[in-house]
């Protein structure tokens, strides 16, 4: 049988690797959040163990082990946050000081106001369940219909952590398999302890793999956005252009096109430097932003190239963004004083047709048929691409042969 220094020192040895490696990703990735309350709740795991040994020296004082109970109590909600803020929901730290105080509370009102096993035990495993619980639904649901597979493994070690929690507590309030209390280990006990060992270093390679899911997703986020604008560049806007096309092929419903181009922009950048080309690049993308509509994509296909998706829209309604992005330009140009820049652009306009099929670059060249006829125009406005129809058969005269043949007779 272990004894219970062994036991406490597999604690501590568990919660500071787990804080070294924590540690490590958050300083390695500043902005994931989610690593912080990690790493804090391994460290602070960790401090409450090594108190906790400290009942091997002082076997009649009960504080060490009280402390021990609070900080597993926070190490958990600390745990539960993590996991909030890997979701993008918002961490409420009043919530986690109040299960602590309150838990800690009545930790020592089954101590020193009625000295009860069993009532240390259900306030322990209330106040260290309510976090796991309240963390679970985020785990096992799908986030923008994709199932993150280390938030699953999380969410079955907490399920499995809970029932541990909850066998614990009936052997506690029942007496069965000797009971279950920190100042005294029997066998069964020992296994319970070194299970829910195991299964915090599960939960936690639970939540690497689901570091590692997020950090791979944003990578390939990196690889479709243009660094200067933070617009989507030319790969994402193909890969949006042949989902709409398949999209379009499959229920007959057009979407449109603008390409656009910002005029003389080879002269901004010969008169005042790239570094003001780049600013000019940057300002017209947020005020291009401000005309979109909800799900109209922007993207940068290379120097001072834009395109704009415009899901199930007709031409005329890729007219009107077209306007409305004109618009906000030389009203933008109007205001301009002293070293300012004005920006003018040119659109083209293109709406998506069977003819198009599943080929984005027939709909891309008809656009920039367009532009160059808003340039051809006059530049600063737009043009749409309007095909001229089929010319008609010409219609068969049946009478003209019979008269042919009375000319001739």
């Amino acid at each position: 049988m272990l004894s219970v220094p062994t036991l406490w020192t597999v604690f501590v040895i568990n919660f500071l690797a787990l804080g070294l490696i924590w540690a490590y990703v958050m300083r390695c990735y500043p902005s994931f959040e989610a690593a912080r309350f990690w790493t804090a709740s391994a460290f602070v795991g960790a401090a409450g163990a090594a108190v906790a040994m400290l009942r091997v020296v002082m076997p009649d004082m009960m504080a060490p082990l009280l402390f021990a109970g609070t900080t597993l109590i926070l190490t958990i909600c600390l745990a539960a946050m993590g996991v909030q803020r890997f979701f993008n929901q918002p961490v409420y730290w009043r919530h986690a000081v109040l299960v602590t105080v309150l838990g800690s509370i009545g930790l020592c009102s089954f101590t020193y106001v009625h000295d009860s096993v069993p009532g240390r035990m259900t306030v322990l495993t209330i106040a260290q369940t309510l976090p796991m619980a309240f963390s679970l639904k985020l785990l096992m649901a799908r986030h923008d219909g994709h199932i993150n597979p280390g938030a699953r493994l999380a969410g079955m070690v907490t399920l499995l952590i809970m029932a541990i929690f909850a066998v614990r507590l009936f052997g506690a309030v029942t007496g069965i398999g000797g009971g279950f209390s920190y100042m005294h280990f029997n066998a069964s006990q020992s296994v319970v302890v070194l299970v829910l060992v195991f299964l915090s270093m599960a939960l936690n390679f639970g939540f690497l793999l689901m570091a590692m899911d997020r950090l791979r997703n944003e990578v390939a986020d990196l690889a479709l956005l243009d660094d200067l604008t933070g617009v989507g560049n030319r790969r994402y806007l193909l890969q949006r252009l042949t989902e709409e096309c398949a999209r379009s092929e499959r229920g007959g419903q057009p979407f449109a096109l603008l390409v656009i181009d910002l005029d003389g922009f080879k002269g901004i950048n010969d008169t005042y430097g790239h570094a003001a080309g780049d600013a000019c690049l940057q300002h017209f993308t947020l005020m291009a932003q401000t005309r979109l509509r909800p799900g109209d994509m922007l993207a940068r296909t290379g120097g001072d190239e834009f395109c704009i998706v415009l899901p199930s829209s007709t031409l005329r309604e890729g007219a009107m963004i077209a306007r409305r992005v004109l618009e906000v330009c030389r009203a933008d140009a109007e205001q301009c004083t002293g070293n300012e820049i004005p920006i003018a652009v040119s659109i083209g306009v293109a709406q998506w047709t069977a003819e198009t099929g599943l080929y984005p670059d027939r709909l891309i060249a008809a656009a920039d048929h367009a532009l160059y006829d808003a340039k051809k125009a006059g530049r600063n406005g737009f043009a749409t691409y309007d095909p001229a129809p089929p010319l008609a058969p010409e219609a068969v005269d049946v009478e003209r042969p019979h008269m042919a043949l009375r000319q001739r007779a």
